[in-house]
């Protein structure tokens, strides 16, 4: 006699008759395809598991892949790229979701554009369930992943840590996942920006950005410490100065513009993204209009000596960040 499968309850709506996981963001697509798969090995861990792209869907495969089995098996048919299936093919999809079989779970992996659309809208007059996978174009977006990617590891991250995190690594989601693991894995209570920074603030950009954001919020000594660490690891002078002009600039321009104003109507105003409009509200604290124009004459003259003017751009730098961070405590 053949052994038992093993069955657990596993959560019923991915184990609906279709699923679509509709986007162009690899890493939520393969997670939304990865889950169903889970829950269905969950419910029968003998489930059989079939991936096609969509050339392979051929007039007669889905019929086929998706036959009572002998065993009555649960399967797991996913279908890759949908939106470029077949004319003969997506007929058989469509009259397949008229009547879907038990047991088997469809995954139509759908990029969303307007190619294709015919089988996307027939899936969801079905009743398909839909997974949402976009592209994650703003920085607001991938920031709230990086939350959420904390918040299912289970773990508490500043909100200055996450950002860190994403203007370190980018735009990468797969990346951004990996890190949030790394640092779940490695660090022991609640990560925050200096941990990130010990991490991930190797890249040329991130580093200059953050001798930046160190130096308007007016803490010299770190901004000094990560000024000195960016040199040491070879970020250019000249990128270094780029990032503190930006920093007080934002400062100036935030400060100069109408009060009450929403950070949406701000961001189109002030050619800034909405989230960096907040950063820069709470770095704003203590600055004054006469500081703000002596941290860019500071500025100015640090740009001026890394660009050849001066014999010693370390230096210059140095007195810059100093400088910066005093405006930034009404020191100036």
């Amino acid at each position: 006699m053949a052994a038992a499968r093993k069955k657990t309850t596993p959560d019923q709506d991915l184990l609906a008759p279709v699923t679509l996981a509709v986007g162009q963001e690899e890493l939520l697509v393969d997670r939304a395809v990865r889950e169903v798969v889970a829950a269905a090995r969950a419910a029968d861990a003998d489930t059989d598991v079939r991936e096609l792209a969509s050339a392979d869907l051929q007039p007669g495969t889905l019929a086929e892949l998706t036959s009572p089995s002998l065993f009555a098996e649960r399967k797991v048919v996913v279908v890759r790229a949908a939106q470029d299936l077949a004319a003969d093919s997506v007929k058989d999809v469509k009259a397949y979701l008229a009547a879907p079989a038990e047991e088997i779970t469809l995954v139509l992996v759908h990029a969303g554009a307007g190619k294709g659309k015919a089988l996307l809208d027939a899936a969801r007059k079905a009743g398909a369930r839909e997974v949402e996978c976009p592209k994650l174009t703003r920085p607001a977006d991938r920031l709230s992943f990086v939350r959420g990617e904390f918040r299912g590891l289970g773990r508490s991250a500043t909100p200055e840590a996450c950002q860190a995190l994403v203007d370190a690594i980018g735009s990468d989601l797969r990346e951004l996942a990996s890190a949030c693991a790394q640092l779940t894995a490695d660090v022991e209570g609640t990560i925050d920006d200096a941990v990130v920074g010990r991490y991930y603030t190797g890249r040329a950009e991130a580093s200059s950005f953050t001798v930046a954001d160190r130096a308007v919020e007016g803490r010299a000594a770190e901004a000094l410490e990560t000024l000195r660490w960016a040199l040491a690891t070879g970020v250019a002078p000249v990128l270094i100065t780029s990032a503190l002009a930006q920093g007080v600039r934002s400062i100036g321009k935030l400060a100069s513009a109408p009060r009450g104003a929403r950070p949406g109507d701000l961001a189109r105003e002030l050619g800034m993204p909405p989230w960096k409009i907040d950063r820069v509200r709470q770095q704003m604290r203590g600055w004054s209009a006469d500081g703000v124009s002596v941290a860019l004459r500071a500025v100015a003259e640090a740009d001026a000596a890394v660009k050849g003017a001066g014999t010693d751009p370390e230096y210059a730098l140095e007195r810059a960040v100093v400088t910066i961070a005093g405006a930034a405590r009404g020191r100036s």
